[in-house]
């Protein structure tokens, strides 16, 4: 009887194309709750930056707001998502560094040719502008 235990198992992991041994572990109740906490906690806060223009610089705000919804990136990607370093063998967070580095050389790089061009480009008056074709 105890023989046929784990051929059951195997036909049951064969069946639903998952295996309830892997490493990378499901998140509890109270993990989803803490991260939905923290998602709610960090979506306010931008908000109320914003709608009661605690700063005087849009600058600030900017750059708090945006600081804010990285750190809300973290959150789910390790609330929601189960991201460390241990899950799938750390493949899934160099595939997470991998794609940050990417972006990062995509968006340094289109600023820096958008930089260069902006200032190697021949500056043109209004009046010029208006004699355009």
């Amino acid at each position: 009887m105890s023989s046929q235990a784990p051929a059951h198992e195997d036909a049951h992991e064969a069946h639903h194309g998952h295996s309830h041994g892997h490493q990378a572990g499901h998140g509890t109740f109270r993990s989803y709750m803490a991260g939905f906490a923290l998602s709610v906690v960090l979506t306010a806060i931008p908000f109320w930056l914003v709608m009661a223009g605690v700063f005087a610089s849009p600058a600030v705000t900017a750059v708090l707001v945006m600081a804010i919804g990285a750190v809300q990136i973290v959150v789910h990607m390790v609330f929601f998502l189960h991201m460390n370093p241990r899950s799938e063998g750390g493949w899934t967070m160099m595939a997470l560094i991998f794609t940050l580095i990417i972006v990062a050389i995509a968006l340094s790089g289109s600023l820096w040719v958008m930089h260069h061009l902006n200032t190697n480009m021949m500056p043109m008056s209004p009046e010029m502008m208006k004699n355009m074709p």
